[in-house]
Order: structure tokens, then sequence, then C-alpha cells
């Protein structure tokens, strides 16, 4: 009772005190689980070991249903995450055909009434610009297949800094771009026109690298569709595809550059989406959605150390839903050889991934405490994403207010907290 007690206290004290503003970060790993997070554990640190993401202070349980499903698609996700109300399945910033009013009771995104209000923006994702779990920020469409409209939002939005995919929007049909053929049917050049409107437009991880921070306006185009390349393990093997293009910068590259960027620009709000972890997880591909893991995780880890020097800032992370239902296999495993293959099917028929695919060799952790190592697979639960165990994390800044089971719509509270100082209900 004491806690609860607490609790409501926190809140109503928060809710009138505007000095707590600062700036905000949210990080969306798309299609990622409590589970799929507990596998790059067991990789990378060990059982007993600590990830990045592990050294997040707050938790909550993430309650993702919408208004017409009780799993989330990307774009109802988005649209949710974005203006703080419950959408439909189909939903992309709009609701019933129109741009609905957000939980502030005005008709913007909260990136748009940051904008509005001189905060400084970004929007950074590893897959193409029309992604929702970034674009629905400052794009509003009946279809989320109007690839058009949605790179012209985006991209004439006036977003400080926008890092992605999707060459293939931004450029007319017969133009040939640094990626690829463009394939808008409406003529523009919408890099072109980025370039009249003052962005400084780069293309490859070494101009990132090279790239000051005291630029105005940064537009990375880091592919002509998405820098991944999320085909199964074995179709990727066929076209000696690796999991991410080596030309492209990875999302904690992005991150760390971002983070320079705002560091003297006051107030800023930042989006990032690793898209990775959801298109992997929807074709089954346990290597490369790990891939994908790992990038989400090492953006943490440079958000965070950006965070000790800019204790104003909050971070929140959480996905909207599962994708493939990833589960780890131990129980059953019962080869003692890291090098023979995996059964290709569980008993029920799930589909078991090692290594490489399905029916290769099994996952190795990382040594426990006590030294030992575990062999295990990865088993799915379909391609399409589900409910799953989903949970958001926050740090920093009004963090102690993620507490318990939350409902979707709290992650826009908490970040319009922190924004603007006002808790909304």
């Amino acid at each position: 009772m004491y806690k609860y007690i607490l609790f409501l206290f926190t809140i109503t004290v928060f809710a009138q005190n505007s000095d707590k503003t600062g700036n905000v970060i949210f990080l969306h790993p798309d299609g990622t689980s409590l589970s799929d997070w507990n596998v790059l554990r067991i990789l990378d640190a060990g059982p007993d070991g600590e990830i990045s993401w592990d050294k997040l202070s707050a938790v909550g349980l993430y309650q993702g249903h919408i208004k017409d499903k009780i799993t989330a698609s990307s774009n109802a996700g988005a649209t949710i995450h974005a203006y703080g109300i419950k959408a439909n399945y189909n939903s992309f910033g709009m609701i019933d055909g129109e741009i609905p009013e957000a939980l502030s009771e005005k008709k913007m995104s909260i990136m748009q009434e940051a904008m509005e209000k001189g905060i400084a923006v970004g929007l950074i994702n590893s897959g193409t610009i029309v992604e929702p779990g970034t674009a629905v920020y400052t794009s509003s469409e009946l279809k989320r297949s109007n690839y058009e409209s949605i790179t012209k939002q985006v991209l004439l939005s006036g977003v400080d800094l926008i890092f992605s995919g999707g060459e293939e929007w931004m450029l007319p049909e017969g133009i040939n771009g640094v990626h690829g053929a463009g394939k808008r049917t409406d003529g523009m050049n919408l890099i072109e026109e980025a370039v009249k409107r003052g962005y400084k437009v780069i293309y490859t991880r070494d101009e990132l690298n090279s790239l000051s921070p005291d630029e105005k306006k940064v537009l990375g185009v880091f592919a002509s569709v998405s820098t991944y390349n999320d085909k199964t393990e074995e179709d990727q093997k066929k076209l000696n595809l690796p999991d991410y293009i080596p030309s492209a910068p990875r999302v904690n590259e992005m991150t760390a550059y971002a983070l320079k960027f705002f560091r003297n620009k006051g107030q800023f709000f930042l989006v990032i989406e690793e898209e990775g972890t959801d298109n992997f997880g929807n074709k089954n591909n346990a290597k490369g959605k790990i891939e994908a893991l790992r990038g989400a995780d090492l953006a943490i880890a440079e958000i965070l150390k950006f965070m000790d020097g800019k204790p104003n800032t909050l971070l929140i992370t959480a996905s909207d839903s599962d994708a493939g239902g990833m589960q780890i296999t131990g129980a059953e495993i019962k080869i003692e050889d890291e090098n023979t293959p995996l059964p290709a099917n569980d008993k029920n028929g799930a589909p078991i991934d090692g290594r490489e695919g399905t029916a290769t060799p099994p996952f190795v952790s990382a040594p426990d405490k006590n030294g030992n190592k575990f062999l295990f697979g990865l088993s799915w639960a379909g391609f399409a994403d589900v409910t799953g165990s989903i949970v958001a994390r926050a740090h920093g800044l009004n963090a102690e207010l993620m507490h318990g089971k939350i409902d979707n719509t709290f992650i826009y509270k908490l970040k319009y907290l922190t924004l603007f100082g006002k808790l909304l209900e």
C-alpha cells in the first residue's frame, strides 16, 4: 500500500513540476521480446552476464493491444506511440481516414508538436524511410503502401536529422542514385529538394565517419531499400548476401553520430528504429535477428555513455509486438557436440534454427560464472508478429514512472512529460 501511495504521489509531483523536462530518446527495436534479449545475453555475455539493455533502470510490462486486434501492426503501434491514443490495425498516422487528435488534444504527432515548440528532432531507421516506426512521427497516410507520399512527407517535414534507407522513393523513375534506380512517378527528386532546404546528404558509413557534428541538417541515405538483407539464412547463402550491407552504417553508428550532432543543439527528441529485428524475425532468420539485436544493444551503450554527461535525458526502449515468436530451446537439445546439426523441427512441428539456419549446428553460449558453456537452438512460433512478452525499459530523467503493467499509450505519456513538463491523463 505504501508503495502505491508513493507512486501516486510521484505522479502528482511530476504532473505539476514543469522543470522535469529534457531530451527524449525513443529506441524502438521492432519485433523484439524478452526472449530475444535473453538470447543476446546468453550468446554475448553468458547466462549470468549483462548486456547494455540490462543496465536500464526501469521496467514496464507492455500491454500492446490496439482498437480492433489483440496484436498490433507496426503502423498501428507507431501511431499509438506518436499520438498517445489507440489506433486500428491499418492506421498510419491516421485513424478512420483522418489525422487524429492526439492525447494532447492537438491534431499532430508528438514530434510535430516538439518541432512547433522549437525542439530539435531526428529520425533514424535501419530500414527504408517509409518504415512506420519512424515515418509515422512526420507523415500520415490512408495506406501504409503509399510510399511516394510517405517519403515526401518525411523528407519535407523539416526534421533536423534523417538517417535511413529508401533511396528508391526519393528519386524519380529513370534516375539512378548511389544505391539504385528511382521509383517515383511524380517526377520529384527529393534528394535535390533536400539539398535546397539546407541538408548535407551522405550515402555511406565512410561519409558518416568523416561528417562534422556541426552540420545544420543531415540526410543519410544508406540503401536503396533497407540496410539489411532480410531473407532466410538459406536464401542469403544461395545469393552470397551478408546480414547487413557493408557500406551502410549500423544503427549504433548512426546513433553515435546523432548524439554528437544534438549535443550542442539544446533540447532534442530522437526516435531510433532497428527494423532488422522485425524483418529477420518475420523470415525466421535467427542469425540475422541476433545480429540486429546486437546493433540495438550497442546503440543503447552509446546512449548510456552520452547520458553520463547529459543527465537531463530520458531513454525509452520498447517494441510493439514480437516478430516470429523466437524461443530458446535448451532442455530438448540432446546432442553434446557443437558441430552436430540440430533437428529441423521440434516434436510439435515448430522449426528450429541453429547457427546458420534450419538443421545446422547449435548456438553456443558464452561461459556462465562457473565457466560452463551451453548448446541451444531457437524455435519459431510462426512468421507473423505475435503479442509476445514485450518489456519496455526506461532510464534517466523521469524513468521511475515506468512501473509495473503499462499500456502502449504510456510510451507517449512519458515522452510528453519529459519533453513538455505535463503528464497527460
